[in-house]
């Protein structure tokens, strides 16, 4: 699996972002404008809303894109809700999976996903289990 990610922290709270993993739903830029702007450089503008909307829009990536850690705590927001797993069905989507999961693929590994995890409802995936966004592509209705 591809680790590659960038951090962005405004000294209390600090998002990572892993690009490799987002579907380019739109939900942070819809959500949180003032700090999602992907035509600007760095795209997440930490400075742009408390860090309280920055977490709260986070745990909205339908992906696992984006995560976060409070910098004093170095403590991610899986690990905080961990006790609670919250499984809600995208209209014309994935499945978007809260909470700390096992994933357990069908060769034996397994792998823990964090956060926010969408899993391919539509079956055109080339990542499966993962959603990749290809259910736009052949008009999925779900």
């Amino acid at each position: 699996m591809d680790n590659f990610s960038k951090e962005h922290s405004n000294g209390e709270v600090t998002v990572v972002w892993k690009p490799r993993l987002c579907i380019h739903s739109g939900i942070c830029v819809r959500g949180l404008a003032m700090v999602f702007q992907p035509h600007e450089k760095p795209w997440i503008k930490m400075d742009g809303a408390s860090t309280e909307s920055i977490i709260e829009q986070v745990k909205a990536c339908p992906s696992g894109a984006l995560s976060f850690f409070m910098n004093h705590e170095n403590v991610s927001d899986a690990q905080m809700d961990a006790k609670t797993i919250e499984v809600q069905v995208l209209k014309n989507g994935p499945y978007l999976v809260r909470g700390e999961i096992i994933i357990q693929h069908s060769d034996g590994s397994s792998e823990v996903k964090e956060s926010s995890t969408a899993l391919c409802r539509c079956g055109a995936s080339l990542k499966k289990p993962y959603c990749d966004g290809a259910h736009r592509n052949i008009n999925f209705e779900g």
